[in-house]
């Protein structure tokens, strides 16, 4: 077949790259939205999905007969996803509330480069080069941000670590349900893991004794709304029109937005260790997902 009568790609929409763009910004509202809130960091996270839920399950509705031809050990990844992302929501609302909301965006992002670990460590694939310069990179760049946090305050680091911690477990969730999202929309698999961790959520909040009952409503809302919702909803729609690069520069904008809210309505003030640091992961996080060469 001649170059000429090869179909031609489909037109990516026009609202596709605005979608991606404002997804992210929307993201990096979160860690402003938990210190915001005035429940406790785990709460927070059981109403950001308690809240979404009924979105989602209207969202994921011409789905539902798919999900009840699920099978058991479908059903089993879905239980153990919805717990791994209970852990992640806890543990990075936590590390929330310790440390920058610009700090938090860029560890909670890590499971860009566990991912790979992952593939070289288990699965025994090599990794590029490319690769392996982004995780280096991203380690040194890790090293210099929670030195500045220590500098900071020495707290800080313990909020980098579980932000950190939130990007590992985020990681056993995406491969929890790697292969019930081959059967399943991305609107049924949020709203069957987000079903799956809310009641983990509560009960964790009601064992460390957290204020569960917000007296102000908004952030909660907002939070569900921005990162359950909006945020995932216009990520999913976008993803499948960009390259990995694309979509890898585009996660650059949430620590930067971040960081801006945080300086405006917390007043967090970035060095330039920070912001040397932070570029190096979000450079590592482009890296990483630059496509294999033919």
């Amino acid at each position: 077949m001649s170059s000429s009568s090869r179909p031609a790609a489909p037109a990516i929409p026009v609202l596709a790259f605005p979608a991606l763009l404002l997804g992210n910004a929307v993201l990096a509202a979160g860690p402003l939205l938990v210190k915001l809130a005035d429940v406790g960091p785990v709460a927070a996270g059981f109403w950001r999905l308690a809240l979404a839920i009924p979105l989602l399950l209207f969202l994921a509705r011409r789905s539902m007969g798919t999900i009840m031809l699920l099978g058991p050990g479908a059903w089993i990844k879905v239980a153990a996803a919805g717990l791994f992302f209970a852990a992640d929501l806890a543990s990075w609302h936590l590390g929330i509330l310790h440390t920058k909301v610009a700090n938090a965006a860029i560890f909670g992002n890590v499971s860009a480069l566990l991912l790979p670990l992952w593939t070289w460590f288990v699965l025994r694939e090599r990794l590029r080069p490319v690769q392996a310069a982004a995780i280096a990179l991203a380690m040194a760049g890790a090293a210099v941000l929670m030195g500045g946090s220590y500098e900071a305050s020495p707290r800080n680091v313990t909020g980098d670590l579980l932000c950190t911690l939130a990007g590992v477990l985020y990681t056993g969730y995406i491969l929890l349900i790697q292969d019930v999202r081959r059967a399943l929309t991305s609107w049924s698999v949020l709203a069957l893991s987000s079903i799956a961790g809310v009641l983990p959520l509560l009960a964790f909040a009601a064992l460390m004794g957290e204020a569960i009952l917000p007296g102000d409503w908004w952030p909660v809302i907002a939070l569900a709304l921005s990162s359950q919702v909006i945020g995932q909803g216009l990520m999913v729609y976008a993803m499948g029109w960009f390259s990995p690069l694309v979509l890898g520069l585009s996660l650059l904008l949430q620590p930067a937005v971040a960081a801006l809210l945080g300086w405006i309505v917390l007043g967090e003030q970035l060095t330039l260790l920070d912001m040397v640091g932070g570029l190096a992961v979000g450079v590592a996080l482009v890296l990483v997902r630059l496509p294999a060469r033919a």
